[in-house]
């Protein structure tokens, strides 16, 4: 199968976000769009999403903001301390590029399998920009903003995995993330696992099953 490497508008594409795609090669799953944690970039969780949906399309982009050269999808202040008006930016850029893609790659709304930094901001799309999703997978997410608008998520499904043992996520704010995206009328699936901030094996078991779970509906 070969790999499409796209990059930003500045080199033609007119998408805005260097990025790669992966055409699907099996019919009836849905696309999925793959979120780095910091110091990733967008070739980081394409063998994830492989593993996680043999056959589907994967959209992978790379964060455009860069702390310390790592790149990232939007600006913090300290550890687990957001810049939420860089962020509200940040997931608008990202909303519309997803829009672009779907028209330029054919594809339906897509399924986000973020990872921490990228975790956070499919957390903050779903709450801001619902229609840029078909649900998500949120791999030791973060609550990503004090504040959000209401949105109405229909029953739109959201997978949270977190490590018990995580020393950058605390317990409240995750559970805290899992409340506002319930009260949005998401359905939501939350557990704890015993790990660190760092995916296991047992991460893909999880997520794997619940995106195969979406393909059966």
């Amino acid at each position: 199968m070969m790999d499409a490497h796209i990059t930003d508008a500045a080199n033609g594409t007119g998408l805005g976000f260097v990025h790669r795609f992966v055409p699907a090669t099996q019919a009836g799953l849905p696309p999925l769009l793959l979120l780095h944690g910091t110091g990733g970039d967008e070739t980081d969780l394409i063998p994830l999403g492989r593993t996680l949906a043999p056959g589907a399309a994967l959209l992978s982009a790379r964060g455009p903001v860069l702390e310390n050269g790592m790149p990232r999808f939007f600006r913090r202040l300290a550890e687990g301390v957001f810049d939420e008006d860089d962020l509200r930016r940040r997931a608008s850029d990202l909303a519309d590029f997803i829009a672009a893609a779907r028209v330029a790659y054919g594809l339906a709304a897509p399924v986000a399998v973020g990872f921490s930094n990228g975790a956070n901001i499919a957390a903050a799309l779903l709450l801001l920009r619902p229609d840029a999703l078909a649900g998500a997978a949120l791999l030791r997410p973060m609550l990503p903003l004090a504040r959000t608008p209401s949105v109405d998520l229909a029953g739109r499904p959201v997978l949270m995995l977190s490590g018990a043992a995580d020393p950058i996520v605390p317990a409240t704010n995750v559970q805290s993330l899992a409340e506002r995206l319930r009260s949005a009328n998401a359905r939501v699936t939350h557990e704890t696992l015993p790990a660190g901030h760092g995916l296991t094996q047992a991460d893909v078991t999880r997520a794997g099953a619940w995106i195969e779970g979406l393909s059966a509906r």
